[in-house]
């Protein structure tokens, strides 16, 4: 390929990925606008819930929860036993979620019940213009419910700081209680009220309100304002009696970008991690893009995106699921019924577990190691660490590195500083739970797990061109490895 051609592609990826973080507020709606991309280009959507019959040549995925999404294209010279070359992702990010009764009434404010999910950097929440996004379950007539995806556009809550004026000491540092702190607030009560009496006389057209109440039963939804549920039935286009439950959580409204002097930077909330999954997505779609590109290929090719990565994975949709698992057994038993097979097809097979790596931070140079300090612009970055905190070993880093060579990409190394603890990702837990040989890789970034994160244009670009030569060329690659023989 030119490079020409490669900037023009490269520009594209980074454009393409702004759009998905922007449409993916929550783990619900990555999902979504990962099946529109899938279906855009030719996958056919399978339900656990079926017996699959795939064919040899052909794409597919399949959604568990609405959270969990995994796309598989199966080469034309598959053969039950052969490998599966994979890379794992996940598609939620630390937040607020809303509680299961969010009503809060203090001080003549209404303010909403959140959850604190996963390890988030909460001071960053402050002062945010925040609004609500997530699922809805809908009822649709007396005995029929819907799910549905809801996203309010516009800034409705905030979490103001208290003014330096009533704690001097803020400066010398500033500690959230979580509990009662970290409480948005939506509304003065006076304003919610008056709102409410508005609503409540407001001018009825005719009987069809009064009838359709008396058709279908009432949820009780004393759990949460009242004004809330309205924002809601007015974005979903129906009654606020007609929402039966949600899974919600608080959103930054301030969209994602390009950015920097040089324009060389991505601002963004969830680059961790769902830069990783964007990338993998597309060097998957795009290295499955026509027939002809599986014509060869032996094995599987494949990208799963977990939720609950950053509680443990350990749910029905998380890693520690068996959802990795039974996509491989599906797959390997639609075309045998030899079940030693899917053992063979184990051992063959190889995940990267993608997931955001810490780039070196200038202002806090000493809380990397001399001799790891990923840095932006640099490629992806394999982790190590001899605890298996991280899953790489020799032979899976020498993979992925020599793909790298071959393709003329960037890499950089990262292991922790001895005295300090080590984070962990999908792959040790996918290694073991499924005995897979497995590579950690991230894209180097700043700020994780803030509600506003920075990573580098040119590391988009580097993970896309890596994931996708990975597709291409492991199977191929891997015939020529030899270790347990």
């Amino acid at each position: 390929m030119a490079k020409e051609e490669q900037q023009i592609e490269g520009n594209d990826v980074v454009s393409d990925l702004i759009n998905f973080l922007n449409s993916s507020p929550t783990a619900f709606h990555a999902v979504d606008e990962a099946k529109k991309l899938l279906k855009e280009s030719g996958f056919v959507q399978v339900s656990e819930r079926d017996n699959w019959n795939l064919e040899a040549g052909k794409r597919y995925f399949f959604t568990r929860n609405y959270s969990t999404i995994v796309a598989f294209a199966i080469g034309k010279k598959y053969v039950p036993g052969n490998g599966f070359c994979i890379v794992g992702a996940h598609t939620d990010s630390p937040c607020l979620k809303l509680k299961p009764i969010s009503k809060v009434t203090k001080g003549g404010y209404l303010e909403v019940g959140v959850q604190t999910y996963g390890g988030g950097l909460w001071h960053t929440w402050f002062d945010r213009d925040l609004t609500v996004a997530g699922r809805v379950i809908i009822r649709e007539g007396k005995d029929a419910f819907s799910h549905k995806l809801v996203r309010i556009e516009e800034p409705i809550m905030r979490i103001p700081n208290l003014a330096i004026h009533l704690d001097r000491g803020v400066n010398d540092g500033f500690k959230v209680n979580t509990h009662s702190h970290l409480v948005p607030i939506l509304a003065t009560a006076i304003k919610a009220e008056l709102n409410k009496a508005v609503s409540e006389n407001g001018p009825v057209e005719s009987g069809a309100d009064e009838k359709k109440s008396n058709e279908r039963p009432k949820t009780d939804n004393s759990r949460h304002h009242s004004l809330l549920l309205q924002l809601l039935a007015t974005r979903l286009g129906c009654e606020p009696d007609d929402i039966c439950d949600f899974e919600l959580q608080a959103c930054d409204t301030q969209p994602s970008t390009v950015a920097g002097a040089m324009k060389e930077f991505i601002f963004s909330g969830r680059l961790d991690n769902l830069c990783m999954s964007f990338c993998s997505l597309k060097a998957m779609i795009d290295a499955t893009a026509s027939e002809s590109t599986l014509e060869e290929e032996t094995g599987v090719r494949m990208v799963a995106l977990f939720d609950h990565e950053e509680i443990g994975s350990n749910s029905a949709q998380g890693a520690g699921s068996p959802v990795m698992f039974d996509a491989l057994s599906q797959i390997t038993n639609s075309f045998t019924s030899d079940s030693k097979l899917l053992q063979i097809a184990i051992q063959r097979s190889f995940l990267v577990s993608a997931d955001m790596a810490h780039a070196l931070h200038p202002n806090y140079m000493d809380k990397h190691d001399e001799n790891h300090q990923p840095k932006l612009h640099g490629g992806l970055v394999i982790k190590h660490n001899a605890n298996q905190r991280y899953a790489t070993n020799a032979v899976t880093s020498f993979i992925f590195r020599e793909i790298a060579a071959k393709h003329n990409l960037p890499v950089q190394d990262f292991v922790v500083r001895n005295d300090m603890p080590c984070g962990s990702t999908i792959g040790p837990i996918l290694a073991s739970g499924v005995g897979i040989r497995t590579v950690d890789v991230g894209a180097p970034q700043l700020s994780m797990h803030s509600i506003r994160e920075m990573s580098a244009v040119d590391d988009v670009k580097h993970s896309y061109e890596h994931f996708r030569a990975y597709f291409q060329e492991f199977s191929c690659l891997d015939a020529k490895i030899t270790v347990d023989i």
